[in-house]
């Protein structure tokens, strides 16, 4: 009896069970881990499985139950679920470290739309494609955009020419491939990553969005 007393009160918790978490590439270089990791700490009833996925699938697998939570860049649209913001990053650009903005400590938009810029792939994330986009709506003379041929090269090799710049938000900052850098872009807004979860929410879920929440407080994701 205190057995599944205990068992019924972790499941009560949320601390007992499966969760599967869905993200969009851009989300597994540091925030995906770090919330894998914090759920994880001390509940070993819990299983937590991550799978990365097309953002604009996310919002709907949550919907349909086909995964517990989702991770994404940007408010993806989407019915039936519910969407918690939980982390503001700096736009910045990716570049060679020996290309010619590098040795400033932050970039001008307007000198970045002087060099081509590559974008990711509006169909994979139209959100924030646009949003990166609308950066340089109104430098002249305008970029020049391109989509990288493969859409996740975890080499950057297209940014190695010391030409190209790849906007970006400062998470990419802590998974750099060797001869690239990340500088900030002066006066440009937020990027934003969000935590999706189903508008009909289970102890499992609650505690997804208590733990996101405690987690995003302490390494400071979100403004005070």
């Amino acid at each position: 009896m205190d057995r599944a007393w205990d068992t019924a009160r972790s499941a009560a918790a949320g601390e007992l069970g499966t969760l599967r978490i869905g993200y969009s590439l851009s989300t597994g270089a540091e925030t995906v881990p770090a919330l894998v990791d914090r759920l994880m700490r001390g509940t070993s009833g819990l299983e937590v499985g991550a799978v990365p996925m097309a953002t604009p699938e996310i919002s709907p697998a949550v919907a349909e139950g086909r995964i517990d939570a989702g991770i994404t860049r940007g408010e993806q649209p989407g019915r039936g679920v519910r969407r918690f913001l939980l982390r503001r990053a700096r736009v910045g650009v990716q570049l060679s470290q020996h290309h010619p903005l590098a040795q400033h400590p932050q970039i001008e938009i307007a000198d970045a739309a002087a060099y081509p810029l590559r974008l990711p792939d509006r169909a994979a994330n139209p959100v924030i494609h646009d949003q990166l986009a609308a950066l340089f709506r109104d430098t002249r003379p305008h970029p020049r955009f391109h989509t990288a041929a493969v859409a996740f090269d975890m080499s950057q090799r297209d940014l190695h020419d010391g030409v190209t710049l790849a906007p970006a938000g400062e998470a990419a900052a802590t998974a750099q491939p060797a001869g690239l850098t990340w500088r900030p872009l002066k006066g440009a807004p937020h990027l934003t990553i969000h935590l999706v979860l189903p508008r009909e929410q289970s102890p499992l879920h609650r505690r997804i969005r208590a733990v996101a929440k405690t987690l995003a407080r302490e390494l400071h994701w979100l403004p005070d």
